[in-house]
């Protein structure tokens, strides 16, 4: 008998095998590939072949391990064809390394064991009405969005649905969007549960993986919070997916295989036919059009926790103060955190910039140190003492000889955190200061450290948007933004709506007991129109205009986009390649084609890189005329496409 068999690889239909047993859909079996082995799964559609004659060979064993259910295959089947993806590629997101898992022994599932401990949680009116709305005894699919103010207690809200999901004998999914944020959310679990949930993100072990991807499948395993890529576990009975902070771009995988996890999701979910809970305190975009056209349900927490009140602003306009040379903060501002820090406050200063400097270089020849990989500049590090790119990972020491004469004299221009913090030292010399962004937070010190701000035994922080991103610092009661200004320029479709979450997200972090704060705002910018816009308690202000500006202009959510972008070591090459291509997309493709044009970022880890964007409308007809005319184009050696459904960023 013969059977489709679908190989985690770069192919988009299954291999036809034949065997003597009897096979169903989903089964895993071991077949000879080529001159070696490969584990497959029993696939639900032959492939297209004209050739009837073709040899078939023979299944060599199927493997002890559950069935994969037909609705995970459904949905690798709709993800490949959304995200013009080979479906051998959606498979391996699936696999581990292109293998499944055999069960192991039950003392490594004992860790996971989810008897849920009995908790009396007095929730609020507000709380209570949100969980009525949530109401799970309908199993179906449905979009549920909790819109709450930060620190107005939603994750004890979704942790409750979550307990009647468990109760039911279901698996559920949390999603969040950054690895940081696990060890905190974890220890927040375990106090509402009472039991351990498995952790899965790019940073756990092999055999942890291994141990969480059987225990899935074999149902051994009730929980799983983890990052974009635990949607793809093969769950056995999954009841519930959470995505928290769905606003977060984090959500976009945007290298090697590219999609958006929350997107994926919702996606999952209806294949599952199963709730989905987007959790937001600044929904996106999308989501919010969404709610308007009654496709999502919608529930809304306005008070914080035991009605501690939100942060107050205060602008403090830079073009009325002189700083002193090679300082960033304003006299009013010390002041003002001298203040705080009396009052035994903590304080937050924000700069969304890693290292010490963006900018170097020599005063004497004028060379500025770039990275020799990417078109961007190299960041100076002072903690390491090197230079950085962010993008590629290149690092060099800053010692050099000059064109001039003997070595360099640097000049540093703009600020970084780590700047920020030692012109903070000089301020508050007596002063326990940390920094906080992913240089420091993703080491093993990252859960004593956060710990230690916690237990008020940190006087003084300064972070990137890292600390904007749903942890809790009960103590934080001021916040001084360094300068707006860096994050409100660009030429990004989203960098109003970016903004906007961000600085809701951030105002969040502060007065969650209870005691009054302020989120001060440095800015040289004289519209107060604008930051008074993208912290007003009501963000549904901002984005009512946001969508109709989007509307008006046929931008996304209301209009399809899909960005190629050709990479290669040639520039000439490359540059005459895109125009070929797009000539050979002219009239074949169900959109209009847009470029091509050099990317923001031109050059990155060696490869130049040409953008062409596809405008069409929301269904998959864009997808499908692209998916099937790309095959057909023959690109010179040494030249990548990469395509990206639904962009985020236009680096």
């Amino acid at each position: 008998m013969k059977f489709p068999i679908l190989l985690p690889n770069i192919f988009n239909y299954p291999f036809t095998y034949e065997s003597d047993f009897q096979l169903k859909i989903g089964d895993f079996v071991e077949v000879p590939f080529g001159k070696s082995k490969s584990i497959g799964v029993v696939w639900n559609e032959f492939e297209k072949s004209n050739n009837k004659h073709f040899k078939t060979k023979k299944i060599i064993k199927k493997l002890d391990i559950p069935t994969l259910k037909k609705n995970i295959i459904e949905f690798l089947n709709w993800f490949s064809d959304y995200n013009i993806v080979p479906k051998g590629m959606a498979l391996k997101l699936v696999l581990l390394g292109g293998k499944p898992v055999k069960i192991f022994e039950k003392k490594f599932y004992q860790n996971f064991h989810s008897k849920i401990k009995k908790n009396s949680i007095k929730f609020t009116s507000e709380q209570k009405e949100a969980l009525n709305q949530m109401n799970l005894s309908n199993k179906k699919f449905k979009v549920h969005v909790l819109q709450g103010i930060t620190g107005s207690g939603k994750t004890i809200v979704y942790f409750e649905v979550l307990k009647k999901i468990l109760k039911e004998g279901y698996q559920g999914l949390i999603l969040l969007p950054e690895i940081g944020l696990t060890g905190q959310f974890e220890k927040k679990f375990i106090e509402f549960f009472g039991f351990k949930p498995a952790i899965w993100h790019s940073g756990i072990t092999k055999k942890n993986k291994e141990i969480i991807w059987s225990g899935v499948i074999n149902e051994k395993i009730k929980i799983v919070i983890g990052a974009r890529s635990s949607l793809f576990l093969p769950f056995k009975n999954l009841g519930l997916i959470i995505v928290d902070e769905e606003h977060d771009q984090s959500y976009k995988q945007d290298e090697g295989i590219i999609y958006n996890a929350r997107d994926m999701a919702i996606s999952r979910a209806s294949f599952e036919n199963i709730p989905i809970n987007l959790i937001t305190s600044v929904p996106s975009v999308e989501t919010y059009t969404n709610i308007k056209k009654n496709k999502y349900n919608l529930s809304k927490l306005e008070k914080r926790y035991q009605n501690a009140s939100l942060p107050n602003y205060e602008i403090i306009n830079m073009n009325n103060v002189k700083l002193e040379k090679q300082s960033w903060i304003s006299k009013e501002i010390i002041n003002k955190v001298s203040f705080h820090l009396e009052k035994k406050h903590q304080v937050l200063f924000f700069l969304n910039r890693r290292g010490f400097s963006p900018n170097v270089f020599c005063k004497k020849c004028l060379s500025v140190f770039s990275c020799p990989h990417c078109s961007i500049n190299l960041v100076y590090h002072k903690n390491k003492d090197n230079l950085l790119c962010h993008y590629c990972g290149f690092k060099t020491s800053l010692k050099r000889s000059c064109a001039q004469e003997g070595s360099c004299n640097f000049i540093f221009s703009g600020p970084g955190v780590e700047r920020i913090s030692d012109e903070v030292k000089k301020n508050f010399p007596s002063k326990k200061i940390e920094i906080f962004s992913s240089d420091t937070m993703n080491k093993k010190s990252s859960k004593f450290k956060l710990e230690k701000i916690i237990n008020n035994e940190v006087d003084i922080l300064v972070g990137t948007q890292l600390i904007s991103k749903g942890f809790h610092f009960p103590n934080l009661n001021c916040i001084v933004v360094i300068d707006i200004d860096l994050s409100s320029h660009g030429h990004d479709l989203r960098g109003a709506e970016k903004n906007l979450q961000l600085y809701h997200q951030l105002s969040g972090r502060a007065g969650r007991t209870g005691e009054p704060s302020t989120v001060y705002f440095q800015t040289y910018n004289t519209n107060e129109k604008m930051i008074l816009d993208i912290t007003n308690k009501n963000p549904d202000i901002f984005l009512d205009k946001e969508v109709e500006i989007r509307k008006k202009n046929n931008l996304p959510p209301f209009q399809r986009f899909i960005s190629l972008i050709l990479t290669g070591e040639n520039e000439n090459k490359l540059e005459k390649e895109a125009i070929r291509f797009k000539l050979f997309l002219k009239n074949k493709i169900d959109g209009k084609i847009l470029g091509p044009v050099i990317a923001p970022i031109f050059r990155l880890k060696k490869k130049y890189r040409i953008r062409l964007l596809i405008r069409g409308s929301k269904t998959l007809k864009l997808q499908n005329s692209l998916a099937s005319i790309i095959p057909k184009f023959k690109f010179l050696p040494g030249i990548k496409l990469s395509v990206d459904v639904d962009p985020i960023s236009f680096n």
